[in-house]
């Protein structure tokens, strides 16, 4: 077993309401696919702690985590921004996805595992410096990243981003430190306008329109993210694994299927067994068609487990 699974049951307890998109049965979907397909008793069964203080204050500041706390409501919901809300138990959920970001990168380097997927809620991509946005609270994969740097030396990582939205937080975290090499493509123009037209040598943004489908996708990621990753080698390759790029997502326009989720993870597994020793470490960000989530995410796993 070379594949580490991250779940929580608590993360379901973020809920933003019944007809918000980003729901608790989006954990439950990717679940009940891989234990369907037998893939699960292959994986590596992990239940990770919530982040410490010390790991969000790695890329949030003290001010703005405080404000989450303090936003809290006994009952209901408060609403950061228009498209993301705080019920009583959001927080609980977001440090133990921040968590998992932290355990699977120790299990990756540990060698416990070659390589991780975190399925956790709610998303993280999308949460800047010292702003929510987008369903997302703590930047999940800026807090695994910034751990991997400050506690075992790594030099260079790379993030690869393949949601349909723009990781806008994640740049913004970033965008200071050529350690961190973030290669995004998105539908464009498209939410969340921000940082999509950043420029610097660590910063790749790939803006896709409106249905592009698989071969113009596969050939703009070859085009713009191969060489600059072969010549940044990355120590360890994190991955924002958004699968709302899917045809079939309510929230996306652009035409992607299960067997471009494929591609994309072998290409990035193909970098990783080149430069990084097959480090790579996984987590969920966007997918809100219950059945493609399932099923993209699924591919995506298989192709990780070495299926």
């Amino acid at each position: 077993m070379t594949t580490a699974f991250l779940y929580h049951q608590d993360c379901l307890e973020h809920n933003m309401g019944s007809q918000h998109p980003e729901s608790p049965q989006r954990i439950y979907a990717i679940e009940r696919k891989l234990k369907h397909s037998n893939l699960m008793d292959e994986l590596i069964k992990i239940e990770p702690e919530a982040a410490s203080k010390k790991h969000l204050l790695r890329v949030h500041p003290d001010r703005y985590i405080n404000q989450l706390y303090q936003m809290t409501p006994k009952a209901g919901l408060v609403y950061a921004d228009p498209d993301t809300a705080i019920s009583p138990n959001t927080l609980h959920a977001a440090t133990l996805a921040a968590g998992s970001a932290v355990i699977a990168t120790d299990t990756i380097m540990k060698g416990q595992a070659k390589n991780a997927f975190c399925a956790v809620r709610p998303p993280g991509h999308h949460a800047e410096y010292n702003k929510t946005m987008g369903f997302c609270f703590f930047n999940n994969i800026a807090v695994g990243v910034m751990h991997a740097l400050q506690e075992y030396g790594l030099e260079r990582v790379a993030i690869i981003d393949f949601d349909v939205h723009h990781g806008n937080g994640t740049v913004d975290i970033f965008k200071d430190d050529p350690r961190v090499m973030i290669c995004s493509s998105f539908q464009y123009p498209f939410y969340p306008d921000r940082y999509q037209h950043f420029e610097a040598d660590h910063i790749i943004n790939t803006p896709l329109d409106a249905h592009t489908k698989s071969i113009q996708f596969r050939n703009a990621i070859e085009r713009d993210w191969q060489h600059k990753l072969e010549q940044h080698k990355p120590e360890m390759i994190f991955i924002s694994a958004g699968f709302d790029a899917h045809k079939d997502d309510p929230l996306g326009e652009l035409e992607l299927t299960d067997s471009d989720f494929r591609w994309i993870t072998q290409f990035t597994k193909n970098i990783a067994d080149n430069y990084a020793k097959g480090r790579i470490m996984s987590i969920l960000e966007g997918g809100y068609n219950l059945e493609a989530l399932a099923t993209s995410a699924q591919a995506h796993i298989a192709v990780l487990a070495g299926y």
